[in-house]
């Protein structure tokens, strides 16, 4: 069995692509962690907190989508759109 197999995500396969939560959370932590790195690089008083903060919400934001390429959720093939999973 390839990589691509076990994870399943080789062809014909579907995924979740972007509504996979794992982009939008990542997506939303790295949104707030460049406006904290950017507050904390203007605003440094002797307090890096901001900065610090920002930076390690960019990593989590970064392992989140680096997580989320890896190992795609993979739809079941028997679920139809809108009509949810087919009961037998």
């Amino acid at each position: 069995m390839t990589s691509q197999q076990e994870h399943g995500s080789g062809p014909g396969k579907r995924t979740a692509g972007a509504f996979d939560v794992r982009f939008i959370i990542g997506g939303l932590m790295g949104v707030y962690g460049l406006v904290l790195v950017i507050v904390g690089a203007i605003n440094s008083e002797g307090r890096q907190i901001n900065l610090l903060a920002g930076a390690g919400m960019l990593a989590t934001a970064v392992v989140f989508g680096a997580w989320a390429r890896i190992r795609p959720i993979v739809i079941p093939e028997d679920f139809v759109a809108g009509e949810g999973p087919a009961h037998h």
